[in-house]
């Protein structure tokens, strides 16, 4: 008789492994008892399996009860999907642990899907799944008679990203581990990044019977869901999908690792290697920040002039992302953001304002103080000699003044005289905040980024209410959209 436990807590066991025996516990529960060679408890912390025939039978009736190949879709019964949810666990698994070709089979012809994303029916193009690792034999793993081979060889379809070493040859894993590795799709959530990338998040599990019970009720991600602007956001939607799951708080998944996978300059060959490993746990604050920001820099299905449409991201988002799982403050690195990207979402960036604290805003309002005060002056300006004023030179005059210093010294001379020659009521009895923003430990970069972020999303009112912004200046997001290269989407 062959028994084998695998137990979360075991203290050989990696984050993969704990979320791969969730996994394992997941497709148990979709099974009865009675078509199966083996039995199996599931406790707290342990999956618990026996058997009396050989490993390779009760590991394959096993498999072929929680994989197979339906209507062109990696299909798991255990994870109860919709049409869209079949369509991206399919996709999220070819492009992460299946993503080398001879772990899956498709035809070269794609076939046309469509499905309704924001009351919009689109077509999306898929590549039907014909085979895959995990509907074969697993002969790797097992010996002539039947029996699990002692170190089994792992490549990575296993584990996101994982590169065989030539020197020392494939990675090697217990049984159980091999076994957990198996499962470990069913646990993860999947995202398409920009272009050629993927993210695969993969969560920390601390009770296996509660895990299974909430993940019986996923039905998988929609379209929407499914696609993220960066791996930095892929972690905070996985988080705050968990945290809006109102029961069993006690046991909410509140920690995750990121592997963000694309392609390699050394690997020309695989499209889905790994580039970077994210481990994110993050506070509540964070994730209701992260909420306001995602609701202010939505993606959107857009339209050209054939009618032809692409999926439009936020250029901003990753950015405030990147941040808010460093626990860094949101608008952290904007005077570098601003220079690779001088297109920027100002309404967004005018609406996160808000989430600033007491000191940061007194600096801030004191900076839109003086930039409304230098606006005025050119408006009247402009005025005088009978034309229209040029905001978006007017705008770019002063932010190109404070891009230029490079040192504290010579930033806190270019704000003060920003400050004292366009003065405002913002600035009265606050000389003392705004000297602690210039000159106290190193502060000054980040005063930099909030000086910018101020004038770049300043939507100042004039006397009749309307702001002094022209509205095609305030939505600049809308009207230059880059369409995303090799996104085969077209409305019906």
């Amino acid at each position: 008789m062959t028994e084998l436990i695998l137990s979360i807590f075991d203290p050989n066991t990696l984050l993969f492994h704990r979320a791969g025996i969730a996994g394992l516990a997941l497709a148990l529960s979709a099974i009865n008892t009675h078509d199966m060679p083996f039995s199996w408890d599931v406790t707290e912390d342990e999956v618990k399996l026996s058997w009396n025939c050989s490993d390779q039978e009760a590991v394959l009736a096993l498999i072929k009860q929680t994989y197979r190949i339906k209507d062109g879709y990696l299909d798991v019964p255990a994870l109860n999907l919709d049409d869209q949810g079949k369509y991206t666990f399919s996709t999220g698994v070819m492009n992460t642990f299946l993503q080398h070709g001879k772990q899956r089979q498709q035809p070269k012809e794609s076939r046309l899907i469509p499905f309704s994303v924001d009351d919009t029916e689109i077509i999306f193009s898929f590549r039907p799944v014909e085979d895959c690792y995990y509907t074969r034999d697993f002969k790797e793993a097992f010996s002539s008679k039947g029996k699990f081979n002692p170190k089994i060889p792992i490549k990575g379809h296993h584990l996101p990203g994982l590169v065989e070493c030539f020197a020392h040859g494939a990675y090697q894993e217990s049984p159980t581990g091999f076994l957990a590795l198996v499962f470990l799709p069913l646990a993860c959530n999947y995202y398409h990044l920009s272009g050629y990338r993927s993210a695969i998040v993969i969560p920390e599990v601390k009770n296996l019977q509660e895990w299974v019970k909430r993940r019986q009720n996923y039905s998988g991600s929609s379209y929407r869901d499914f696609r993220s602007s960066s791996a930095g956001e892929s972690a905070l939607r996985f988080l705050l999908q968990e945290k809006l799951i109102e029961n069993n708080k006690k046991y909410r998944v509140d920690y995750c690792e990121v592997y963000q996978l694309g392609e390699q300059q050394w690997d020309g060959s695989q499209k889905y290697l790994k580039q970077a490993v994210y481990r994110v746990q993050v506070t509540d604050e964070i994730l209701s920040l992260y909420d306001s920001a995602f609701q202010f820099f939505k993606p959107q299905i857009r339209k050209n002039h054939k009618e032809e449409t692409w999926w439009s991201e936020s250029k901003v988002l990753p950015w405030i992302c990147d941040n808010l799982i460093s626990s860094k403050p949101w608008y952290l690195g904007f005077y570098d953001f601003y220079k690779k990207n001088k297109l920027y979402e100002r309404k967004g960036l005018a609406s996160m304002s808000q989430y600033l604290d007491a000191l940061e805003q007194i600096f801030f309002d004191a900076v839109q103080g003086a930039f409304s005060s230098y606006l005025r002056e050119q408006i009247v300006q402009a005025q005088k000699q009978g034309r229209q004023i040029d905001y978006p030179q007017v705008t770019d005059k002063v932010i190109n003044r404070l891009l230029r210093p490079s040192t504290q010294q010579d930033f806190a001379k270019t704000m003060v005289d920003f400050l004292s020659r366009h003065r405002s009521k913002s600035t009265k009895g606050v000389g003392a905040e705004i000297y602690q923003w210039l000159h106290k430990d190193n502060n000054w970069k980040q005063a930099r980024d909030l000086a910018l972020l101020a004038i770049a999303s300043y939507t100042g009112k004039g006397k009749d209410g309307n702001s002094v912004i022209p509205e095609s200046i305030l939505d600049e997001s809308n009207s230059q959209v880059d369409v995303e290269e090799g996104l085969e989407i077209s409305v019906l």
